[in-house]
């Protein structure tokens, strides 16, 4: 598997500023984006190209388009914050929802939804979860992408922050992934959360944080 880590100064900026506490919810959800942006841009780099022949309004030309189907699938609720960087990039990409939770006791993920069709459409698949914390929710969706018929080499991972313990344990599960992300925090608590992290993204998105 490789891991990724972007290190882009703008990218470090954002995501300083998604830690602090006093960040708004327009602010962070703004800021989830611009990260996602960048993470689609940068494992978009090597995907095949095909050519084609076009005509501009002074003369033909060579393009290129995108060879492979991309297909998106973010986790529900948090996944939703990084949808629309990526429909940048591919505005007509059709959009699987996977509904998965943590079950509070047990930190095991809990699946409750799955828009993915019978048979695959799409050639490539970008998983989209802003926290890799213990890695159980990644590695489930990604066990749902793959029993779903996607070869997890043709599977990438986009992710704003995790653990060194959660991604060890996506690695464990699934040594070919290819997995981007913006940074990576040591610390995992007790109750499997990322320590500093960014507090629970989901609440921070959609501003459902209990006073």
């Amino acid at each position: 598997m490789t891991v990724t880590k972007l290190t882009h100064p703008v990218v470090n900026a954002q995501l300083s500023k998604l830690r602090q506490s006093s960040t708004t919810s327009k602010e962070f959800r703004e800021g989830i984006h611009h990260i996602s942006l960048v993470l689609g841009l940068e494992a978009t780099r090597s995907l095949e190209e095909e050519t084609f022949h076009g005509q501009t309004p002074v003369g033909p030309f060579t393009g290129t388009v995108i060879k492979p189907r991309v297909g998106l699938t973010p986790i529900l609720r948090a996944g939703l914050g990084m949808t629309d960087a990526l429909l940048t990039l591919f505005p007509e990409a059709p959009v699987y929802h996977l509904g998965l939770f943590r079950e509070k006791s047990t930190l095991q993920p809990v699946e409750y939804y799955s828009k993915l069709p019978p048979s695959p459409p799409v050639d490539i698949v970008f998983l989209l979860d802003p926290l890799i914390a213990t890695g159980g929710t990644a590695v489930a969706a990604l066990t749902m992408i793959v029993d779903w018929g996607i070869p997890i080499t043709n599977v990438k991972l986009l992710a704003v922050l995790g653990s060194s313990e959660g991604l060890a344990h996506v690695q464990a599960e699934f040594p070919e992934l290819e997995i981007w992300i913006a940074g990576i925090d040591e610390t995992l608590t007790a109750q499997g959360l990322i320590s500093p992290g960014l507090g629970d993204t989901g609440d921070r998105l959609f501003n459902t944080i209990r006073s």
